[in-house]
């Protein structure tokens, strides 16, 4: 007996149209409306048409032998509306086309989700009669399977159907049983995705960036970007249906919405710490070496703020102390002027002068000391807010760049 598979995908309802598309992405199922056309010959039955008027008759299909051709990823009982004939030809040939709701188990690569493309099969054969009793074969070529499908594919706007290929082969050997395999490839529609995902998380992550442009030592900059944040954990939470939640692989996208949300706190946390250094730095000490070292030498160049030179303080004593030599050389000139009284009297005037102006540039000393280590923290502070700008440029630049790529890629595919 030879069994002949025709028109797998020719499908749907009642208007025979074929609709696929994921219903469960947790259980990765593949929800599949097909209509499937079986011919076979039945060596028993045939009559001459002209005799008997009419070549072909539909007659109940229990009255008949009919193939147990089934499809080996079904996951549950098929739902679709039962067909009570079949169609006999005075030949002797039997077609068998009927309805299928077809829930079968598909495996989800979702890495490039929602740009991904996914592969799932469908595969019949007999579960009672080996190779000897029944031989499948397609009833015609693929291609005009896929043409048709896709001429009156719906997919419920998620979907869109690729490509169909098949291939034949034989389980348990030479004598087993006769099977063949289709391959559906399908592509999701990402436009939905890229308005209510993508999108919005862009245009959050562009405003955080440009908010560096407060200044840093004002409090509305904190606050607003905690304002950022608490916003976009909202959007998270409420599109987190949308995102997939299975598969072996973490997708990209769930990564770069965790990279956002991780540069969104660092940006408040590296606010934070700018604004303690610039309102009191005054009161830290220097920095150590490897501060000094690895962020105003290495990092100061690196952005593009380099360390100012360290001339302050030999200037300020530099200045100060041709102040007292020339109070000295006053005390010693004064006494050739006066007279004795009047000596002794300016002379304590100039001690006490002298004392003064030295307990002045005691103080100017340590305000300069400290006031060059306050610099240096300040510096710090803003070596450390321009580095966190440049990474946010070049994240939101490698992201966008790395979404056109998967994007353009799929569609290339």
């Amino acid at each position: 007996m030879k069994l002949t598979t025709a028109a797998l995908i020719y499908i749907l309802c009642s208007k025979r149209k074929p609709s696929v598309f994921f219903q469960d992405e947790k259980a990765q199922l593949l929800t599949t409306y097909i209509w499937l056309n079986f011919v076979w010959q039945n060596e028993f039955v045939s009559w001459d048409p002209i005799q008997c008027g009419t070549d072909k008759i539909s007659l109940p299909r229990k009255k008949f032998w009919v193939p147990d051709a089934v499809i080996n990823e079904f996951m549950y009982q098929n739902t679709a509306p039962d067909v009570p004939y079949v169609h006999l030809y005075h030949n002797g040939y039997m077609h068998d086309a009927l309805p299928v709701r077809v829930v079968s188990s598909c495996h989800l690569n979702i890495y490039t989700f929602p740009f991904d493309i996914q592969n799932c099969t469908l595969t019949f054969n007999s579960y009672t009669h080996t190779v000897e009793e029944i031989k499948m074969v397609l009833g015609m070529p693929v291609e005009g399977i896929l043409q048709g499908s896709k001429n009156t594919m719906i997919t419920m706007g998620e979907w869109e159907l690729l490509d169909i290929t098949y291939h034949k082969h034989m389980l348990g050997g030479e004598n087993g049983f006769d099977e063949l395999a289709f391959h559906i490839r399908i592509r999701r529609r990402a436009t939905l995705y890229v308005m209510n995902l993508i999108l919005p998380s862009c245009f959050l992550i562009t405003v955080d960036l440009f908010s560096f442009l407060l200044p840093p030592q004002s409090v509305d900059r904190s606050s607003f970007k905690m304002t950022l944040i608490l916003g976009y954990t909202v959007f998270l939470l409420i599109m987190n249906d949308l995102l997939p939640i299975t598969g072996n692989t973490i997708p990209l996208i769930n990564v770069f919405f965790s990279l956002c949300l991780a540069l969104m706190v660092a940006s408040l946390l590296e606010t934070i710490l700018i604004t303690n250094l610039l309102c009191g730095s005054a009161n830290f000490s220097p920095p150590p070496y490897w501060v000094q070292v690895l962020v105003l030498r290495v990092l100061g160049c690196l952005v593009g703020l380099p360390p100012k030179p360290r001339e302050q303080k030999e200037a300020a004593k530099v200045t100060l102390s041709p102040v007292v030599a020339e109070d000295s050389k006053a005390v010693e000139e004064v006494p050739q002027e006066k007279g004795s009284v009047v000596e002794d009297k300016v002379l304590k005037e100039l001690r006490r002068l002298g004392q003064h102006l030295e307990a002045i540039r005691l103080q100017v000393d340590s305000h300069v000391s400290g006031g060059h280590g306050s610099e240096e923290w300040i510096q710090v502070g803003f070596i450390i807010d321009r580095l966190l700008f440049g990474l946010y440029i070049l994240f939101i630049s490698l992201s966008f760049i790395a979404i056109i790529i998967i994007w353009v890629n799929s569609y290339s595919k």
